[in-house]
């Protein structure tokens, strides 16, 4: 069978599958064996499991995953973010959308301290969508910041998609794509934050200010926030700090994150063991979660490699241009439709393969176009119909706040995510600029 039909057929199977609702991961890993027995190819299912044990099991970087993941509960148990936001909630109180720009900042803290959608989503969704609503914020405005915000944490390192996508990107370091992501991530936080300011000018009456009865005085909220502050920008150095200075790796500096978060919830006097046997439960759920997903992945670009379909893919890539930003822009709409339907790891381990060896072979740096796709990424929490944003808040919002809401909420941001594609697009220093600085 040729590499074409195969190609279609493991495609046709993969849709399928996915549109009977079946788990991403088993879908995946079923497609590859029916893909090795329809090629009338068996054997190559041997050397896919060698290739699991060798790629998978033994890829050390992963372990980071489930430290990052275990940081992030110990962080969300210390109570940390609560008081964060109710500092900074007082702060801004005098200013006109100051309720938006907390639920920003906040966003932008979490996703440098824990790198979960879910849970940054939640977390902000629980804090801050009941006060907004309260003082008259539109719910479209609410829940569209509120979603769009916490999907900052996918970008902003420490990521756990910019781990697994150093492991699958021959030559680029965890290192290096935290760096890449770093001035993306925060200009995205502050675009979303220009909008708030643009918003609460045109339409005060869509973010307006909290009311004069409930501020405070300045001194005691400095003194709140700074008290507040001081943990997590703790937590952030010694992460950050440690993996950009060259002091750790991406394994050690998860290690030192969790440690850290977890000398937090002792600090703060939350400590408990049965909250800790809880964050060791959902760090394991999740981590396996994760991980069910990149061995099915394997089994399928084993088999779809071996029996001829990514080079016909490629093939099929390459005749549609001869230019190279042609192509990186068809590569990108491919990833922005799939991010409708799939989840960002089934997205990055199915087009790694195809997509890098292009990308290498057009002369373009590896390490913008990762970060670039990492950008575009963002918005398949965002997108209908299957964007997990958009389920997120509607789990955590009340009745009188539609489906549609949401979806017509997040719209905006999608807009400033593909925005910011093309500010890297025309300025690719923005990406490549601190990696150079930091690594040469």
């Amino acid at each position: 069978m040729s590499g074409e039909m195969i190609a279609l057929v493991m495609s046709g199977l993969l849709l399928l599958g996915l549109f009977m609702g079946h788990p991403l991961a088993f879908v995946l890993g079923g497609t590859a064996v029916l893909g090795a027995f329809i090629a009338d190819r068996p054997q190559v299912l041997g050397i896919v499991i060698n290739r699991i044990f060798g790629d998978v099991l033994d890829n050390y970087v992963l372990i980071a995953i489930p430290l990052f993941v275990l940081m992030a509960r110990f962080l969300s148990d210390s109570g940390v973010t609560d008081r964060m936001f109710e500092a900074l909630r007082h702060l801004m109180s005098r200013v006109s959308g100051g309720l938006g720009l907390a639920v920003v900042f906040i966003s932008i803290l979490l996703a440098a301290t824990t790198g979960i959608i879910g849970a940054s989503i939640t977390v902000m969704g629980m804090m801050a969508l009941r006060p907004m609503l309260q003082y008259g914020y539109d719910k479209r405005l609410a829940t569209g910041l509120i979603g769009a915000s916490g999907c900052l944490g996918i970008l902003i390192p420490p990521s756990i998609m910019l781990i697994l996508m150093a492991s699958y990107a021959p030559g680029l370091s965890v290192g290096q794509l935290f760096a890449g992501a770093m001035i993306p991530g925060l200009l995205l936080g502050v675009m979303y934050a220009i909008y708030v300011v643009i918003i609460a000018w045109l339409k005060p009456e869509w973010a307006p200010r909290i009311a004069e009865s409930e501020q405070i005085s300045r001194g005691a909220m400095w003194k709140m926030l700074i008290v507040e502050a001081v943990p997590p920008l703790i937590l952030i150095l010694g992460i950050l700090g440690s993996l950009l200075a060259g002091i750790a790796t991406a394994t050690e500096a998860s290690a030192i994150g969790a440690a850290l978060a977890l000398l937090i919830v002792i600090a703060r006097g939350r400590f408990q063991w049965r909250t800790f046997y809880s964050a060791l439960l959902e760090t394991g759920r999740t981590s396996a979660m994760i991980l069910f997903i990149v061995v099915g992945a394997t089994a399928f670009t084993g088999v779809f490699n071996i029996t001829g379909g990514l080079r016909a893919s490629q093939d099929l890539i390459r005749g549609l241009a001869d230019d190279p930003y042609t192509l990186i822009a068809v590569m990108l709409l491919v990833v922005f439709i799939l991010g409708m339907f799939l989840d960002w790891t089934g997205i990055v381990l199915l087009s790694f393969p195809i997509f890098l060896p292009l990308v290498n072979e057009m002369g373009v740096d590896p390490l913008w176009f990762v970060i670039l796709m990492a950008v575009v990424l963002q918005t398949s929490f965002l997108s209908p119909p299957f964007g997990y944003a958009l389920f997120y808040m509607r789990a955590i919002s009340p009745p009188h706040v539609t489906t549609t809401d949401i979806i017509i909420g997040v719209l905006p941001f999608i807009v400033m995510v593909l925005m910011m594609c093309a500010a890297m697009i025309l300025f690719p220093a923005l990406v490549t600029w601190l990696p150079l600085a930091l690594y040469g």
